[in-house]
């Protein structure tokens, strides 16, 4: 349980953050780069050492923690942007509700069953992400966006489920206590290191200063995120449900925890259809997790 807390808390702070981020003006591509260079140093410390070396990679976990990596930095961009174009509640339940594929996957590659009431979870879910994303004309004005902004929400949906799942299947597969933190490390140094490539050739071509409060904001948000994925690691690993219903537990709390955080903190406004959306994806989740006792 205390896993669970910690995954839900933690994982519901970074999306927050990105809004912080944006009333201070924060770059938040260099940011994000330094949070996974944080992340690294974060989990050597808590492992006593740097783990990665010639006998990690030449294990059956390595590169699908370099995959990892790749879907890490490209996911953070995405949810930054969905974020700070659309809302805190839209990125989250877009995000979060993406728990969609790994159930489908959870069904195809170990035999889990969906049928019933968690049939009926999966496609309220679908309408759901609808509902939640939705803007109205005169929200959409005030915000002055462009249509490829409506696209976010659906690319961050896909990419974040293939994520879930990806790290569902590898624990199941490969993890263990001895090797958790040096998996964890090197999909943080796969996304670090392809990121600081980007970010020193923006740096060299002008296109970007370095600017301090952009480190700062990245170690504020790479510690909280080390732990938010070493928590979801443990929580399904000793989870007592099945991962297709692990999943959605874990994701129902960030939906509700993010999106009320951010209607009381940062006073986002929420369309009727809007809170209908996110009270839908509740009950969506609900009955994927538990619909079987129903």
């Amino acid at each position: 349980m205390y896993y669970l807390i910690g995954s839900v808390v933690l994982t519901s702070y970074l999306t927050l953050a990105f809004k912080v981020c944006e009333r201070y003006r924060v770059n938040i591509f260099q940011a994000i780069i330094f949070n996974y260079l944080t992340c690294v140093i974060t989990g050597s410390i808590v492992n006593g050492s740097f783990p990665v070396n010639g006998a990690a990679i030449h294990t059956p976990w390595f590169q699908w923690a370099c995959v990892m990596g790749v879907l890490f930095i490209s996911i953070f961009n995405i949810v930054g942007l969905t974020t700070q174009k659309i809302g805190v509640a839209v990125a989250s339940v877009a995000n979060k509700l993406s728990l969609i594929i790994p159930v489908v996957l959870s069904v195809y590659l170990y035999g889990e069953t969906v049928a019933g009431w968690k049939l009926a979870g999966v496609v309220l879910a679908l309408l759901a992400v609808v509902f939640t994303c939705y803007q109205s004309g005169a929200n959409a004005g005030e915000r002055r966006r462009g249509r490829w902004t409506y696209l976010l929400p659906v690319i961050l949906f896909i990419g974040s489920g293939l994520l879930d799942s990806l790290i569902n299947h590898v624990q199941k597969l490969y993890v263990n206590d001895e090797n958790r933190n040096a998996y964890l490390i090197s999909g943080f140094l796969s996304a670090a290191t392809i990121g600081s490539v980007l970010l020193l050739i923006q740096y060299a071509t002008g296109r970007m200063q370095f600017a301090f409060k952009n480190l700062l904001a990245g170690i504020i948000i790479g510690v909280p995120n080390y732990f938010s994925i070493w928590c979801l690691v443990r929580f399904l690993k000793t989870s007592p449900w099945q991962s297709s219903a692990s999943i959605p537990v874990n994701n129902m709390g960030i939906v509700l925890f993010s999106s009320l955080v951010a209607w009381l903190a940062f006073k986002e406004k929420l369309s009727r259809l809007n809170w209908l959306g996110i009270l839908l994806s509740l009950l969506a989740i609900y009955l994927i997790a538990f619909g079987d006792t129903l």
